[in-house]
C-alpha cells in the first residue's frame, strides 16, 4: 500500500495511530514525526476549545 495513502487515511481519521504504524512497518514515534504531530494531540479528537469573549 502507498505510504501517502496509509498518512491520509491516518490524519483524516479513518486509522488509528498504532494502527498506521502497523501498516507502515514502523513505530509509532516514528509515525509521529513523519505526520509531524505534536505529542500532546495523540489520542485526542485534536479540536480545541476556544474562548469567546463577551
Amino acid at each position: 500500500m502507498d505510504k501517502r495513502k496509509v498518512i491520509f487515511a491516518y490524519r483524516r481519521g479513518f486509522i488509528t495511530l498504532q494502527e498506521c504504524a502497523q501498516i507502515l512497518g514502523i513505530d509509532s514515534m516514528r509515525v509521529m514525526g513523519m505526520v509531524d504531530v505534536p505529542r500532546e494531540d495523540i489520542g485526542s479528537n485534536r479540536l480545541r476549545k476556544v474562548k469567546v469573549n463577551g
